[in-house]
């Protein structure tokens, strides 16, 4: 067996076909024991289910992206994404996370066709839940570049993801004027009642066991949101004095 992280070695199904399964190509073979049988990745594969390997590798092929916005990519900022998968996944299965990212930086990434490939296969609360590590990770120095915005924005057009969804999460970590209502997705012009609606409809949407699926690896994230929506409510509430 080689030694494919444990979030990527099991069931990588359908990212092994399409243009995702282009990108990474022979590389699987360096990880993933020769004597365990995957399709290659110019057969159609579809599994209705988010498994942590898709996830995981979907992850690295939009980080990827990400970092390429501004065309070009420094050790500074290698430096902080290794140290940000270390505080999310630990230090074996970044060191193997670093690997194909360095590949995928040096190549051309098709993010529209990636995006469509994700869009069909992968279950809408886990396409949200890649939006926050994206964002985490462009912000892993302390600033969000324009141009990383720009790409993190058209991902979420391309993922599918609605523009409701889409400034909710980029609030919990870029705040505009009146954050924590947008995290919640409402206005400032809505009633107490509203407010406490739309923060039970938001904490549902964000509880970590939506993602339950994907393991406890990429759950860790998750309270994160969760936490970001408490924290939305809370304020408000004192601003409103609700009780």
């Amino acid at each position: 067996m080689g030694g494919f992280a444990k979030w990527i070695g099991g069931g990588l199904g359908w990212v092994l076909g399409g243009p995702i399964g282009g990108l990474l190509g022979f590389l699987f073979g360096s990880f993933v024991d020769e004597s365990t049988s995957y399709p290659s990745h110019d057969t159609k594969y579809v599994s209705t289910e988010t498994t942590p390997g898709a996830f995981g590798v979907s992850l690295l092929v939009l980080v990827a992206a990400v970092m390429k916005a501004d065309k070009r990519v420094l050790k500074s900022e290698l430096e902080y994404v290794k140290q940000f998968f270390i505080s999310q996944f630990g230090v074996e299965s970044t060191r193997e996370a670093m690997i194909l990212l360095r590949d995928l930086l040096k190549q051309d990434i098709p993010i529209k066709d990636v995006c469509k490939q994700i869009a069909k296969n992968m279950d809408y609360p886990s396409r949200m839940h890649l939006l926050h590590f994206l964002f985490g990770i462009a912000g892993a120095d302390g600033k969000f570049g324009s141009g990383e915005v720009q790409v993190i924005s058209k991902i979420a057009e391309y993922l599918g993801i609605s523009s409701r969804d889409y400034t909710s999460i980029k609030n919990m970590f870029i705040p505009d004027t009146d954050a924590a209502y947008k995290i919640l997705e409402i206005e400032p012009t809505a009633t107490d009642e509203e407010v406490k609606k739309a923060y039970r409809r938001m904490a549902l949407k964000y509880h970590p066991d939506r993602v339950s699926h994907l393991g406890e690896d990429f759950k860790k994230a998750a309270d994160e949101k969760f936490k970001k929506v408490n924290e939305a409510y809370e304020k408000i509430k004192k601003e409103r004095n609700l009780v």
